[in-house]
């Protein structure tokens, strides 16, 4: 899913760009949207939906006729573009999110803002801007992805009904090795090379025999302790060839790709490669 950000201060046309980008995005595929509303509610408390939040309830669901909205605690907007990518969103435009890492198209004098950084185009306010162009800027974007837009898009492939199962493999940042306690890991790669990598390793095991699709995607940057590195997805016909498959993935993964670890521990921070006796 690629994501970008329009951004801006008030009355400088943001809502108008996200709708026309929406619509131009729409013509190559499906557009998902976050809207920063932190002075605003969407359930208040005199509503059954508010009601329900502010008894207690963890996550509360709406449903009418043409929509479904869900309501959870301690929202983020990493939590919200997970859920749109879950969800096989290809597009996710964010109104507003200026102190984000995230690429940004920036309108008017915002551009200039202390804070706001990763700008990928800086426009004028409420202008006729050139749409297509910016359309091509969101396709150049990194993808944001999840686990769950990885299977979305295994169960996509026309040959799935030749699969008996599906099986996956999520990387996470072990806290504890040991006596060593890690606060974080940061991945480097370079961008063509690693990603080239990991689809030349994709591309030759779908031809073993049995084997129906394999997807793999790598982080990079700083990922704290807990949290996603890597995802593997592999779809065969039998559990035999889908299990193997599935190591054999981490195991190349792991001798093939160039990507390069930082441990950022409580006794200090190193390269894993530069460490004597690490594996």
């Amino acid at each position: 899913m690629k994501v970008i950000c329009v951004s801006g201060y008030k009355k400088t046309g943001k809502t108008t760009l996200v709708t026309r980008l929406v619509e131009a995005l729409s013509q190559e595929g499906s557009v998902g949207t976050v809207k920063l509303m932190f002075h605003h509610r969407f359930n208040p408390a005199d509503t059954d939906t508010g009601k329900h939040f502010d008894a207690g309830a963890g996550v509360v669901a709406a449903i009418t006729d043409s929509e479904l909205v869900t309501i959870k605690r301690d929202p983020t907007l990493e939590q919200a573009l997970d859920s749109l990518a879950d969800s096989g969103m290809d597009f996710a435009i964010v109104e507003g999110a200026k102190s984000s890492s995230l690429p940004k198209i920036v309108l008017g004098e915002a551009a200039t803002a202390e804070g706001i950084g990763n700008v990928v185009a800086t426009l004028p306010e409420r202008s006729d801007w050139d749409i297509d162009s910016l359309v091509k800027l969101v396709r150049e974007q990194e993808d944001w992805v999840t686990l769950g837009s990885l299977v979305r898009k295994i169960k996509s492939n026309p040959d799935i009904r030749f699969s008996g199962g599906i099986a996956t493999f999520t990387g996470i940042v072990r806290e504890v090795t040991g006596s060593t306690q890690t606060k974080a890991l940061e991945f480097e790669k370079y961008p063509d090379v690693a990603d080239s990598a990991m689809e030349r390793i994709c591309t030759e095991m779908k031809q073993k025999e049995g084997v129906i699709d394999i997807l793999m995607h790598h982080r990079t940057g700083l990922i704290k302790a807990g949290e996603d590195i890597v995802y593997i997805v592999v779809a065969a016909g039998h559990r035999k060839e889908l299990f193997v498959t599935l190591v054999d993935a981490l195991e190349r993964l792991k001798e093939e790709v160039p990507i390069w670890k930082k441990e950022l521990t409580l006794d200090g921070d190193f390269w894993v490669h530069d460490k004597s006796g690490d594996e």
